[in-house]
């Protein structure tokens, strides 16, 4: 049997990893002295909360060992390969301390580390699609070699509405983020090469903004792989994120476009209202 398991900067919904049975291997998040376990005992409005009293940062640090080595132990009992899929090696450990935890087992054989080369639900597009091979009975060498493939195919970024976490994390001179709050600039965070750039910047109110981001990627969009695209958010206004997936479904394209909530990890980077669509380019798009 196959199992997949990623850490929790995929940010997957419940309903998504209960459909496709994933595994989640979840990283800390540490406000001040107490630690807490993303996705468990802590909810980005808590951190916000804790953010703006403090004027501090939270900071995140990947899971233990123990904790990584415990959850194989537990799906290898079956005699069945893992696949692991981890936030971008250039951002965290995690990928790092799943390849530590396979040797400690001894199970390198049977435990296959993806470094995803990205963050949030651009993770979850290499999850699905490893999953949806699976269930076509795929062998795990072949779904490894297929997600390899697909790595650099996945188009991730996202518009951030506030500089403040930015500036917070040390991402973001206090000057930029002042100048950026005054011009109400609303700048685009890239995924590239598992690495995070800032793309365009956009001069608005948050919800123009993504209805104009939304529309500068339409032409990109129709000629993605039709399976899937995200919506991922960390706590915009519902509405805002309804009005935006009726115009991705309006364009008759996606068979399906989901929406997923940004967990305590990348909120604590991001900031609240920050929207990202993500989804993954046709390999032969450049050619269209």
């Amino acid at each position: 049997m196959l199992h997949i398991i990623s850490d929790s900067t995929c940010d997957l919904s419940p309903e998504l990893i209960e459909r496709y049975q994933i595994r989640i291997l979840p990283l800390n998040v540490n406000l001040g002295e107490e630690t807490y376990i993303d996705g468990k005992t802590i909810t980005p409005e808590e951190l916000y909360a804790w953010s703006d009293r403090t004027r501090q940062t939270p900071k995140t640090a990947v899971f233990s060992e123990t904790t990584a080595m415990d959850l194989f132990s537990e799906c290898l009992k079956d005699g069945g390969e893992i696949i692991c899929f981890a936030i971008s090696e250039s951002m965290s450990a995690s990928a790092q301390v799943m390849r530590m935890a396979a040797s400690e087992l001894h199970a390198e054989d049977r435990v296959h580390v993806v470094d995803s080369a990205n963050l949030s639900t651009g993770i979850s597009l290499l999850i699905l699609l490893a999953a949806d091979l699976a269930a076509e009975g795929r062998p795990v060498a072949e779904i490894l070699e297929i997600i390899e493939k697909k790595k650099p195919l996945v188009r991730s970024s996202f518009v951030v509405d506030t500089l403040t976490y930015l500036h917070r994390g040390g991402r973001c001179s206090g000057a930029a983020a002042l100048v950026g709050t005054v011009l109400k600039l609303h700048p685009t965070i890239l995924v590239h090469n598992g690495k995070m750039e800032v793309g365009k910047k956009y001069h608005s109110g948050i919800f123009n903004v993504l209805k104009r981001y939304e529309k500068d990627l339409e032409p990109d969009l129709l000629r993605a792989e039709p399976r899937r695209v995200f919506i991922t958010h960390s706590g915009c206004n519902p509405e805002w994120v309804a009005e935006l997936q009726e115009t991705l479904q309006a364009l008759h394209y996606f068979d399906e476009v989901l929406v997923t909530r940004a967990g305590s990890v990348v909120s604590s980077h991001c900031g609240p209202n920050t929207l990202g669509i993500l989804y993954m380019e046709k390999e032969d798009a450049g050619s269209v």
